[in-house]
């Protein structure tokens, strides 16, 4: 079938380790920055985006000064396409051999080369080569869309967007994108919530993933208003019912005045000391902290925290054999217990200070009713989603022990899964996609090398397990934890340190800095990396009624003339 795309232009320049260079012959107002064009040139389609729009003239005294009122109009027209005039440039990122014309003697032999096993079948390559020169250039047409980022209800494919020019629909492979850890990243306000719960329906709706939200704001699982705009935000848990499982923390916690499925509490003997160590900035720990949490633990093994919390602060008095009475630490006290063993008094009573914000957490409990922790992992084994709602605890110190916590603990429980299926031959576990909200305060720097959220960034789905983290400050993540993200969709981002940050160890971050720079706040995102074949930005998909109708019904697909409905025309 022949393809009719809209011719925009010709390529006159480039190479390789630079932009093509292309000569326009459509109007500069035609084309945007981030346009996704194909080169055509003899048996092969060379595909990339639109990174900036120049003016030029090959004489200037024609650019200096308005043609129009110094020339009749048909000669000002021919200036403006001959002497005035505008070049793209176009970052190159794929190929594909497409070979001779269809219908053609060379096309049938050349097809039945590939059939008979003689030749490889075409497939996307990285740009290896360049176009010859006048190479025409055109903007991608739906089916070009689909060709790289495969089409909308195929296996795999969920629609995140649609593209800026003529609103075709936009895929990231699902499948691809729980494969390693990803990011979704923004400046406040843009909208990175919405986009997660996008991505979280079609992960959802298409059974690729069980998914645990550690939702710190209350967000993702029952209805919401959308601070901004007062308008209703659909809860995960209201469209799908029973296969969203909302927990709150704490035994008789609500959320949004709603009674969760059922209730987290933490059992004292549950609490490690690496949990604590991880605490260090929110409970100013000292440098002596690792040793008298050691010495906790020899003495008390998993009891320590307990035991730590029952130790008083007393003193009693006692008369010694010569009748004098003096005051001593009381048995039962942090004091005597550091005596005992050797450590400093200061820095036991110190910790057992700091400690007293944990001590009166009303969901670390020394005997839970049940078993919650297991019952998430249980529903989370069985093909359910987990909402994980903070509701009152929204601390920072309440989201970092409890979110630390509890996925090392699911971590520990899918590694088991993971080498009973390659030891035994078990069951295969069931892909896990972690959703982190505010990953920068367990993912910055100090806290990276602490936390189970870094191991399993670095793991690459070794044990069926990786993470989707959010964040408005991508450049507060550590640096090595970046370069594990497979998949990352960002919205608009004003700080410098943060786009560099997100295009970290991509191919042509350079060219796609001011583009990311340059979006629209809550209406586009750039997409990048391993779920998608090249970057695109793309106007993002509304979270609202309609992409319910669209994704619940089955109809992924949209029609060309409801697209350009939306887009007023």
């Amino acid at each position: 079938m022949q393809i009719q795309r809209k011719q925009i232009g010709y390529l006159v320049g480039g190479g390789l380790k630079e932009n093509f260079r292309v000569r326009l012959t459509v109007s500069p107002q035609d084309i945007q920055e981030g346009a996704f064009v194909v080169l055509q040139s003899g048996a092969w389609n060379y595909y990339g985006i639109v990174t900036d729009i120049q003016l030029g003239a090959t004489d200037p005294r024609f650019a200096d000064e308005p043609v129009e009122g110094r020339f009749p109009a048909h000669i000002a027209k021919a200036l403006h396409g001959q002497t005035l005039y505008a070049n793209l440039e176009v970052l190159p990122n794929l190929m594909l051999e497409t070979g001779p014309d269809e219908g053609t003697s060379e096309y049938l032999q050349w097809r039945g080369m590939i059939d008979a096993g003689l030749k490889d079948a075409p497939r996307i390559l990285p740009v290896k080569n360049v176009p010859p020169h006048h190479a025409q250039v055109f903007l991608a047409d739906q089916a070009d869309i689909a060709e790289i980022f495969g089409a909308a209800g195929e296996k795999g494919n969920f629609v995140i967007g649609y593209t800026r020019e003529q609103n075709h629909p936009v895929c990231i492979d699902l499948d691809k994108f729980v494969q390693r850890s990803s990011g979704v990243f923004g400046a406040t306000g843009t909208g990175k919530s919405f986009l997660t719960r996008l991505v979280l329906a079609g992960l959802m709706h298409y059974n690729k993933a069980s998914v645990l939200v550690l939702d710190m704001h209350n967000e993702y699982g029952f209805d919401d208003v959308a601070s901004d705009t007062k308008n209703p935000v659909t809860g995960l848990k209201t469209k799908f019912k029973s296969k969203v499982r909302v927990v709150g923390l704490g035994a008789g916690s609500t959320i949004r005045g709603q009674i969760p499925d059922f209730n987290l509490e933490i059992a004292m003997s549950d609490v490690s000391t690496a949990d604590i160590e991880t605490l260090s900035r929110e409970l100013n720990l000292k440098d002596t902290t690792p040793t008298t949490l050691n010495a906790l633990y020899g003495s008390f093994r998993n009891d320590w925290f307990l035991r730590f919390k029952s130790m008083n602060r007393e003193e009693v008095e006692i008369t010694d054999e010569k009748g004098k009475t003096k005051k001593v630490p009381h048995p039962e006290s942090v004091a005597a217990w550091a005596n005992e063993t050797g450590v400093n008094v200061m820095a036991a009573e110190a910790l057992h200070d700091k400690l007293r914000r944990l001590f009166g957490s009303p969901y670390i409990v020394e005997a839970p009713a049940s078993d919650s922790v297991r019952e998430i992992i249980g529903s989370l084994e069985n093909g359910q989603h987990v909402v994980l709602s903070f509701g009152e605890h929204e601390s920072d110190l309440d989201y970092l022990l409890v979110s630390n916590l509890l996925t090392r603990k699911i971590r520990n429980a899918w590694e088991h899964k993971t080498n009973e299926f390659r030891t035994h031959g078990k069951a295969e576990p069931r892909p896990l996609v972690i959703v982190v909200e505010e990953a920068h305060k367990l993912l910055n720097r100090e806290m990276a090398a602490q936390t189970t959220f870094a191991t399993i960034a670095r793991e690459l789905r070794k044990y069926y397990v990786t993470l989707l983290i959010v964040d408005q400050r991508p450049s507060q993540i550590y640096d090595e934890v970046m370069s594990q993200l497979g998949t990352r969709i960002s919205g608009w981002l004003g700080d410098e340190d943060d786009i560099h940050a997100v295009l970290s160890g991509l191919a042509g971050r350079d060219a796609l800095r001011g583009m990311l720079a340059r979006l629209q706040p809550k209406e586009e995102v750039l997409l990048l990396g391993w779920g998608v074949p090249m970057p695109l930005p793309v106007r993002s998909r509304r979270y609202d009624e309609t992409f319910w109708k669209e994704l619940l019904g089955g109809k992924e697909k949209r029609s060309q003339e409801q697209n350009m409905k939306e887009l007023g025309f």
